[in-house]
């Protein structure tokens, strides 16, 4: 009997049979056993066209696994040791103030952090554009789900109009309600917004966009230049001519105008026919927004892939990307719709050339962390192999087919593969990483730092000694972004036994989290960052409330970031808003000249210390944390959807994955461990808290109630398991928890 996911399954005294039809559905290669349904992916989809043999391809993974398998296991080792090692540090010195000096001596010593060498600058060559110079929204799509995949791939572009037509951005009040129907009091609302933004970005000589009767091309001193005509019969142009830079024509008629500014485009479309455009006096039917100028396809915390069946779905969707065939037909509002990859956009410029612009984000994959082990492939003695690798080899040789240009739709125009990796743990990880990416580059046949590394600074590890993260990547590195999400989850577990935590959505104003989002860019930097990669901020999960998005989201580009997360297309939509109206570059530049941020607040826990919270306080945070656990994990669990907008307990739709859930199950699970709340308070909240989430998930019919029976339901027993086993969980990850519980609910479903 093979039984996958051991350690897991160990720690939660789940027993799981695998039948011998399950031995058999595998094909023998090297010292590798690959799942057949994994292995026909790769020979009849992914090999052809790439001129690498699939037996020679999985020979040569083979070699890769028996070389840094071990490596890989003794790197999550240190974790545990290290992580052991800090446990007993803060037990020994219980009850004292934490002196920084000796707890960053003691942190040196066990080389937890690591000393800090000379100056260096990023060297990475064949960077695309949308990485290196233009400043822009970033989408992260879990690549499991073909529509999401093509919709967040698509959204390069977005209506500007639209975004705001159906958010909450434009309210409404004075009879602009949102409906089934289009309501001219809300368009009317919508393009004023519209004028307005244009007025601050493109402004005119004289007047505003609100006073444009009409749009024409007139040669000037010997050179094509936007004019508009004005409702007093004025003619006028742009303050800054340089921002028009390009138009196509229906006809002799103008159909579209392209700016730019800051780096990002600006599109209006007119079209007096348009139901919109008939009603403006210029005809303005549209303005497109360039939008979401990359994405991440995701394969690890929003993608529930437990088993190989899960892992053929996400890499034959992203193999479909990079050969420009995937598609999907579905059902919206009554009718079958086909979705598929948008082409790229051609204009003439002023000087008369023709242009093409990508239809399409640039594409990231992001890998799981290494401490994912699958399945999907066995060694010749039945083990587990690290899902990372797998993920590095798979994904890497479906991109050949965009490198070698075998379809018409191109992802890197500069010959690369960009993985994310996730969840490091300091300089050596990075370095087996580096290592490995070289070794899969050789059995490719690729040319060397082909793959390019985005770095997830998303660890505690990794933040404090993260220059020297970068020195290792620094040929390869096209990405580093602060996740305020997974790093707060990390940063409990580490502090686990120094103390419980004040409340959860305190923990953000903090020092030690203004000087994570400060050190990130900072270092980003000293290391020469701008103009080379990107330098990222965190997701917005509040896909519903774009109002607050475009009031408090505008911080991330004034901190720095070149990107920055966002949950849609029309969020993307809207946080380019940001882009345009600050020039990154610039503040850049001005944050060059502060010091670098406090290593004394980074090492420095969010405790309660003194603070004492009434028994209101610690339920109502209990209750909150409770049933976001339950919202996630019985879809997670129950229908293996690994990233979905959940109502909280105020109803308030929230973008949940793997890392909200490693916050709120390690929170618990500290405030239980220093005896802030019981076990017994524990089990009656998750109770109580499951007869909401039953009740907020009423209307779907896939849905399996946790009550009454508590004991019945595996998602109900998954999410004590989090908090109850939260301190033994290695660094909290919640994988280690779902994995073995979806693949429970697979295999009672078959």
């Amino acid at each position: 009997m093979i039984v996958a996911y051991t350690y897991y399954i160990d720690l939660l005294n789940i027993t799981l049979t695998i039948g011998e039809e399950f031995m058999d559905n595998r094909i023998e290669i090297g010292n590798l056993k690959i799942d057949k349904g994994l292995y026909e992916l790769v020979q009849e989809e992914i090999a052809p066209g790439t001129g690498v043999e699939p037996d020679k391809f999985w020979t040569a993974f083979g070699e890769i696994v028996r070389d840094f398998a071990p490596e890989n296991r003794l790197l999550l080792d240190k974790r545990d040791s290290l992580q052991k090692q800090i446990d007993t540090w803060y037990i020994e010195n219980q009850g004292k103030p934490i002196d920084h000096n000796t707890y960053s001596t003691f942190l040196a010593d066990i080389g937890y952090l690591v000393p800090e060498g000379d100056d260096f600058i990023v060297t990475t060559e064949n960077v695309d554009l949308e990485i290196a110079l233009i400043a822009g929204p970033q989408l992260v799509v879990p690549v499991d789900n073909a529509r999401y995949a093509l919709n967040a791939t698509n959204a390069r572009w977005g209506s500007l109009y639209d975004a705001l037509y159906g958010t909450n951005v434009i309210d409404e009040t004075g009879g602009a309600t949102r409906g089934h129907t289009y309501n001219p009091i809300r368009g009317a609302k919508v393009i004023a917004y519209t004028e307005e933004f244009l007025d601050e970005v493109l402004s005119l000589e004289t007047g505003n966009f609100s006073d444009i009767t009409r749009f024409l091309l007139k040669t000037i001193d010997g050179k094509l230049q936007l004019r508009v005509v004005l409702r007093n019969g004025e003619e006028t142009g742009l303050n800054d001519t340089s921002k028009f830079v390009g138009f196509t024509q229906d006809g002799d008629k103008l159909a579209t105008i392209l700016f730019q500014n800051h780096g990002l485009h600006i599109e209006i479309l007119i079209d007096s026919e348009h139901p919109i455009g008939k009603e403006h006096p210029a005809g303005v039917a549209d303005v497109i927004l360039e939008s979401a100028v990359t994405t991440i396809q995701d394969c690890e915390d929003s993608v529930a892939a437990v088993d190989a069946e899960d892992k053929v779905r996400v890499y034959s969707n992203w193999n479909g990307i990079m050969k420009g065939s995937l598609e999907t037909t579905f059902e919206k509002n009554g009718k079958m719709i086909t979705r598929r990859l948008t082409p790229d956009k051609t204009y003439t410029s002023p000087d008369g050339d023709t242009f093409t612009l990508s239809g399409r984000s640039l594409l990231l994959i992001r890998n799981v962390g290494l401490h994912i082990y699958t399945d999907a492939v066995l060694t010749s003695d039945g083990e587990e192999i690290p899902e990372g690798f797998l993920d590095a080899m798979v994904t890497t040789f479906a991109a050949m087919h965009d490198l070698q240009g075998n379809n018409k739709i191109t992802n890197s125009k500069t010959g690369s593969v960009y993985i994310v990796k996730p969840k490091f743990h300091g300089p050596e990880e990075v370095d087996m990483t580096v290592r490995m990416f070289e070794r899969i580059e050789m059995a490719l046949g690729l040319a060397k730092n082909t793959i390019k590394i985005g770095i997830m600074d998303e660890e505690r590890r990794t933040t404090v000694n993260l220059k020297e993260v970068l020195r290792i990547a620094s040929q390869r590195l096209v990405f580093i972004n602060t996740g305020f999400l997974d790093r707060t989850g990390d940063e409990i577990h580490t502090s686990m036994v120094a103390g419980p935590m004040i409340p959860k959505m305190d923990i953000r104003n903090e020092p030690w989290m203004r000087a994570y989002e400060d050190w990130n860019v900072d270092v980003g930097i000293e290391t020469g960052l701008p103009g080379i990669t990107q330098i990222g901020k965190g997701m917005w999960t509040k896909p519903d409330e774009m109002a607050e998005m475009l009031e408090t989201k505008v911080n991330h580009p004034m901190a720095g970031a070149t990107t920055a997360w966002v949950p849609s297309p029309t969020a993307a939509t809207l946080h380019a808003i940001h882009y345009h109206r600050v020039n990154v570059a610039n503040w850049l530049e001005e944050l060059a000249l502060r010091d670098r941020a406090s290593l004394s607040d980074l090492l420095t826990p969010p405790l309660l210390k003194e603070r004492k919270l009434s028994n209101e306080e610690i339920q109502l945070e209990m209750d909150n944390n409770a049933q976001g656990i339950l919202g996630y994990v019985v879809r997670w669990v129950d229908q293996g959807i690994g990233c979905s907008k959940i109502p909280d307990i105020n109803n308030v739709g929230l973008m949940e994955d793997r890392a909200t859930l490693r916050i709120s199950s390690q929170h618990i699970a500290n405030w239980l461990h220093h005896g802030i709340v019981t076990k017994e308070q524990v089990k009656e909240t998750f109770e109580r808290m499951a007869k909401i989430v039953d009740k907020q998930n009423a209307d779907d019919p896939n849905y399996c109630n946790m009550s009454p029976n508590y004991d019945q339901s595996i998602a109900f027993q998954a999410a004590l398991d989090l908090v109850f086993k939260g301190c033994e969980l290695p660094n909290g990850y919640t994988e280690f928890v779902l994995h073995p519980r979806r693949r429970e609910v697979k295999s009672r479903n078959r």
